[in-house]
């Protein structure tokens, strides 16, 4: 999930929820590879992205085609070259020096043509390549917005960013070398064959020999390479999550005495990356020596050959020297070519990796007339709703409870009772299982996402703020909000009063960690963030258990004044803080074991009155 999703659900158009590991699930796990299913079916689909750009795919290729016709005429002029002076030398007459400056003029002209086609056919392959690179980031982004919280709930947020970041970065970097390199040395490999079987058939045979023999080196070397290199990108995956997990923990890392350990974990990544890349990189480097190999024994065999055919008279000086060029030209396309079987593999392995996130289950499909309330009030409703994160171990069986307009309904419980997963379904970052979420008496499964989530105001625990100014930060609420409303959240949640004593004042700039500001002052800006929204309905999730007492009251009356006339659910673990709800609704093991006023909770002398004795805190 990224830092953006988390801003917007404290904001009017959300599209995350806040994150929670669901009870019983454990922590994030690390999506499983291996060796990739189909490596084919992989590269198939990279073509069909990139033909959707098929003009340029056709202009690269006839530039591309028109480099290689050019420049493999080359030695078959130099050749001619050749007979002409030995002719004329053998003949005890003068060198036709014209005839031999135009031979070479030409083959000039042709290589510098051919070098200029090969730089436009590489400059709209760059271009091809950026716009398929620039393709699967926006697809990997739309596909984060659409995939369910629970899949972000299972993995590890390095994982994902190794995904949306390394594995495209490595797919670009690939395609780059191979649809430039490989069109043009696989092009070339058919011209050049093409010419040897024109000058000497029989001495071709040998090239096409030693070409197979390349062809089955390298095939089996890049198969034995295969799964080190999915084991590489998955190493750097995992890698990625611990440096991300050690650098934001860097502090409990310390308190709690587990550098070690921290270092050993991180030892065990680093080793694993590091065998299995050398390993890939060592396969896949042994590649072009032994085709380099076999390209000089078979370049000694056209040697022999063809020096016992000229002495023969079977073929000409010339002919000899033009073939024994294109057997040296021959090499250098196979190397390529062979060198070039790690880069694809390892592009085949990353290609999996992005094709696994975009192929990930979505949420499920929005209505197709989706309705929404034409004046809402914040009426909000939960009628016999039931719900499990695991269809093994039950979590809601018949929730039912109701919030009217206007009311504050404060949610309370011991640890792991179910409480932020009740407003997690009430924004449908989860979909329920059974019974009916009413919204102003709409169920909220025939309502867009995207507008039921307007109607919501959130203020987490955690007061995530982006990079930018504290200007930008409060206006985040409403895109077209004016500097008066700005000032008017600012003054009403007390961040008026702090702001002032900054150099910069609301121009101040903060990072996504808000260094600078105190936590209750982040969580003051988050409040004025969704003041400005004028959201009907306010979700407080614990948003002062992590502040000092002086700020708690100042948070206080700045969610006093956000609540006022607004449905609210406030999750709390303070008991004193929600004495005053027209609703307290308490839970346990994803029940409402008690709900009512709170002298009506204590006259009980329940389960609420158990907690309010202890007062245990109670997070969600």
């Amino acid at each position: 999930m990224s830092a953006a999703d988390l801003s917007r659900a404290q904001g009017p158009a959300p599209v995350t929820g806040p994150r929670m590991t669901p009870p019983g699930r454990g922590g994030p796990m690390p999506i499983a590879v291996g060796k990739p299913r189909n490596a084919g079916a992989t590269l198939r689909r990279l073509g069909a992205m990139l033909s959707a750009n098929r003009l340029q795919i056709v202009l690269a290729l006839s530039f591309t085609l028109g480099s290689v016709t050019l420049s493999t005429l080359g030695p078959w002029l130099l050749g001619r070259a050749t007979d002409l002076v030995i002719g004329a030398v053998s003949a005890s007459r003068a060198i036709d020096f014209g005839a031999l400056g135009q031979l070479l003029l030409l083959v000039g002209a042709l290589q510098a043509v051919a070098a200029v086609l090969n730089w436009m056919q590489a400059w709209l392959i760059n271009g091809l390549v950026q716009n398929l690179s620039r393709e699967m980031r926006r697809q990997a982004e739309d596909k984060l917005a659409r995939l369910p919280l629970p899949w972000f709930d299972r993995q590890p947020h390095g994982e994902v960013l190794s995904r949306v970041t390394n594995d495209i970065d490595n797919v670009t970097q690939s395609l780059q070398q191979l649809l430039s390199q490989l069109l043009l040395s696989l092009l070339h490999l058919i011209g050049v064959i093409a010419m040897m079987l024109l000058l000497s058939p029989l001495l071709a045979l040998a090239a096409v020999v030693s070409l197979s023999l390349s062809y089955g080196l390298a095939r089996l070397l890049a198969m034995r390479s295969q799964p080190l290199f999915v084991e590489q990108w998955r190493w750097t995956g995992v890698l990625n999550g611990e440096v991300e997990e050690n650098y934001t923990g860097h502090s409990l890392v310390k308190v709690f005495g587990h550098r070690q350990r921290a270092r050993d974990a991180f030892e065990k990544s680093n080793r694993g990356l590091s065998d299995n890349a050398l390993g890939a990189q060592f396969l896949s480097g042994v590649i072009q020596p032994a085709i380099l190999c076999i390209g000089n024994l078979a370049y000694i065999a056209v040697v022999i050959g063809g020096a016992l055919r000229v002495a023969s008279g079977a073929m000409t000086m010339g002919a000899l020297q033009a073939f024994i060029q294109y057997v040296r030209q021959l090499n250098q396309p196979v190397s390529q070519i062979s060198g070039m079987a790690a880069i694809v593999q390892s592009a085949a392995a990353s290609a999996e990796r992005i094709f696994e996130l975009l192929d990930a289950p979505e949420m499920s499909p929005e209505p197709r007339q989706p309705v929404d309330a034409a004046k809402p009030l914040g009426h909000v409703a939960f009628e016999h709703v039931r719900f499990r994160y695991d269809p093994a171990r039950p979590l809601f069986e018949d929730v039912s409870l109701e919030a009217l307009p206007g009311q504050t309904v404060a949610i309370v419980g011991p640890t792991g009772a179910g409480k932020t997963t009740l407003v997690n379904l009430l924004m449908r970052f989860y979909e329920i299982d059974g019974g009916t979420i009413r919204f102003d008496g709409i169920d909220t499964r025939t309502m867009a996402r995207e507008g039921l989530r307007r109607h919501f105001g959130m203020v987490l625990q955690d007061a995530w703020l982006f990079g930018g100014t504290i200007r930008d930060n409060i206006a985040y609420g409403k895109a077209d909000a004016t500097e008066a409303e700005i000032l008017e959240a600012a003054r009403a949640c007390h961040v008026d009063d702090f702001v002032h004593v900054l150099p910069q004042g609301y121009d101040t700039v903060l990072d996504e960690n808000g260094s600078g500001l105190s936590l209750g002052q982040r969580q003051l800006l988050t409040i004025a963030r969704a003041f400005i929204a004028r959201p009907v309905v306010l979700i407080l999730d614990e948003a002062t258990s992590s502040v000092d007492t002086r700020t708690e009251i100042l948070v206080q009356r700045a969610m006093a004044l956000l609540r006022s006339g607004r449905t609210s659910f406030v999750i709390a673990h303070r008991l004193s803080t929600i004495r005053d709800a027209d609703l307290i609704v308490y839970m346990e093991n994803g029940n409402v074991i008690e709900q009512g006023s709170h002298d009506a909770l204590m006259a009980r002398r329940g389960a609420y009155w158990r907690l309010d004795q202890f007062q245990v805190p109670a997070n969600a």
